[in-house]
């Protein structure tokens, strides 16, 4: 079967890939019959990962200007300028709301959610927008290899599937995103695409992942720190899982020497420390620990919104009226009044029960509570972390497909003509909060765009 162009992979990528190719042949006059864009996705249904982004509210861009959204890019921040100029959030927001009629809303931190809260409008739209711009999407397809052979009018592309069929093409854009969460479909198929045309990979790893503090969970990790989700909790992991915490500060400290700080949310689950303050900080956690530094852990600032002594003060007056209520001889119960008029009450009994060393004897002497230690016990509390999460549950792949030798103004391989790549199986990656969509938002349009004009030359 001969497609003009061929799109490997129908996420974020590929669907914004198929849309910019059918859209530009339109606007040069090619209809239908004229060209054809197959994209090819070995799932059941395109645009899985869209579909649990955002918890499945569908944090799907974020609306700041480049030289703040820049910074929220780790990786190749130069490499996504001008794709990011050729389709930027405020394109994205356009193609939804205005071509799709899927109304939109912008949260706080500027993340662009559709109004429904469904990812399944979004994937709705996309897909249907690939549609009617001309592109033919075949699930169910599973690209297994690929060879290149030259014709007279340029390379030609032979995409062996896992039956006997046989797919061809003159462009190929490969969108098959990277490593984390295989049950959609990334299986780092991508990357033994590229390789065997000889791009470079650059080493891959687990990014926005929950970090597993020691004595969460019963098991040990592997030799590059990867614990399984499914691993079970110990007891203490279990007091403190599902615990929400708001308005905290997050530091990550790597051999005693603070590296990263974030302030927000953050939250206990089954895998370990999450949430928007974890993630943000667990990439340079996870290479941490994959480096093997000696220490590696997250300090809590539980009351980061006031100093330490405004703290100690207050945890003085409360002391004395908590003292007064319940006697000198029941200083234990009198010491949780003080902290259930600090904390959050869903954190007092994980605090009593799993971390004993906030109510500890350093805290609470017989002469009564050290109120400057449950300060220093509040505002630094420390996880030390022995692993992380892995690809089973990340939310994106640090490393990929070297950029270097990909043209940053085309997607286009500068080792085989013909050949682009977009979004995730890129070695680019960036924070939580709809960046990382955006970016294979960004890529997948303008390598459909350049594909499309390229195809128009032959």
């Amino acid at each position: 079967m001969f497609s003009d162009i061929i799109i490997i992979g129908g996420g974020a990528a590929g669907l914004l890939a198929a849309i910019a190719a059918g859209k530009t042949l339109r606007e040069a006059g090619k209809g239908k019959e004229d060209v054809k864009v197959t994209v090819l996705e070995k799932m059941p249904r395109v645009g899985r990962k869209i579909m649990i982004s955002g918890k499945g509210r569908c944090n799907f861009t974020n609306v700041k200007e480049w030289d703040e959204f820049s910074s929220h890019v780790r990786t190749k921040r130069n490499f996504l300028k001008p794709a990011f100029f050729e389709f930027g959030p405020e394109d994205i927001l356009s193609l939804l709301q205005d071509e799709a009629g899927v109304k939109c809303v912008v949260e706080r931190g500027d993340r662009a959610f559709p109004a429904s809260h469904k990812a399944s409008d979004v994937v709705d739209a996309l897909r249907n927008a690939a549609a009617k711009n001309g592109a033919s999407i075949l699930n169910g397809i599973e690209a297994r290899q690929i060879v290149c052979n030259e014709s007279a009018s340029g390379p030609v592309f032979m995409i062996s599937t896992e039956g006997t069929r046989t797919y061809s093409c003159h462009c190929l854009i490969v969108c098959t995103g990277g490593l984390s969460y295989p049950g959609t479909g990334s299986t780092g198929d991508g990357y033994s695409f590229a390789k065997s045309f000889g791009h470079p990979l650059v080493d891959t790893f687990p990014s926005l992942t929950a970090m597993v503090p020691r004595g969460y969970k019963n098991g040990e990790p592997d030799g590059e720190g990867h614990l399984h989700r499914s691993t079970p909790l110990t007891e203490s992991g279990k007091e403190l899982c599902s615990v929400h915490l708001r308005n905290i500060t997050l530091s990550l400290v790597v051999d005693g020497k603070v590296i990263g700080e974030e302030f927000g949310e953050m939250d206990f689950t089954d895998g370990g420390i999450e949430g928007p303050v974890g993630f943000s900080l667990s990439r340079d956690a996870v290479a941490a620990i994959r480096r093997k530094a000696a220490d590696v852990r997250y300090r809590l600032d539980l009351k980061s919104a006031i100093t330490e002594e405004e703290l100690t003060e207050r945890i003085s007056r409360l002391w004395k009226d908590a003292l007064s209520q319940f006697g000198g001889q029941r200083k234990i119960a009198a010491a949780m009044d003080v902290l259930s008029k600090l904390l959050p009450k869903e954190l007092v009994r994980p605090l009593r029960r799993a971390f004993p060393q906030i109510l500890s004897d350093k805290v609470l002497q017989k002469k009564g509570l050290d109120c400057k230690g449950l300060c220093s016990a509040l505002k630094e509390w420390d996880f030390p972390l022995v692993g992380y999460v892995g690809y089973e549950r990340c939310v994106v792949t640090a490393g990929g497909v070297d950029t270097s030798e990909v043209n940053a103004k085309s997607m286009e391989s500068r080792l085989q003509e013909g050949l682009f790549f977009a979004g995730e199986v890129l070695d680019i990656d960036c924070d939580t909060g709809g960046y990382n969509l955006q970016a294979a938002f960004s890529t997948g349009f303008l390598a459909g765009r350049i594909a499309a004009r390229k195809l128009l030359q032959i």
